[in-house]
């Protein structure tokens, strides 16, 4: 069983697009349980489980705490690797199992596609579906 470093439960609110646009669509957090839980997790990217609540559908994913903050929440977001369809308005619980990187700004969109690309196989490889 994988080690459990953080789990965080929340709404799907729609973001800026950007990852949908990258290839890579996720999935934001509304973040209200990190402000009502006081959460400190420290920001990167991180492989984990995110979990449809109420269905009990489980995804691996790739996962973001970002070091930008808004409102004392960072912004909060999953790929979900072999999942298609709406979660908007949903609850997911996000395990986080394995801090893959730290959270940082890349020089082009290519450099970040291909970064991305090397966290999903990792997270491929290493989380159990």
């Amino acid at each position: 069983m994988a080690t459990i470093l953080f789990q965080i439960v929340g709404t799907v609110v729609r973001g800026n697009g950007y990852g949908r646009q990258l290839g890579f669509p996720t999935a934001n957090l509304d973040g209200s349980e990190y402000r009502e839980k006081n959460l400190a997790i420290p920001s990167g990217v991180y492989a984990g489980i995110a979990e449809l609540t109420g269905s009990g559908e489980r995804f691996r994913a790739a996962i973001v705490i970002g070091a930008k903050v808004e409102n004392d929440i960072p912004k909060i977001e999953a790929y979900l690797l072999d999942f298609s369809g709406d979660l908007y308005g949903k609850t997911l619980k996000l395990t986080l199992t394995k801090h893959l990187r730290p959270f940082r700004d890349f020089p082009d969109e290519a450099t970040l596609k291909q970064t991305i690309a090397t966290d999903v196989a990792t997270v491929r490889e290493t989380v159990a579906p």
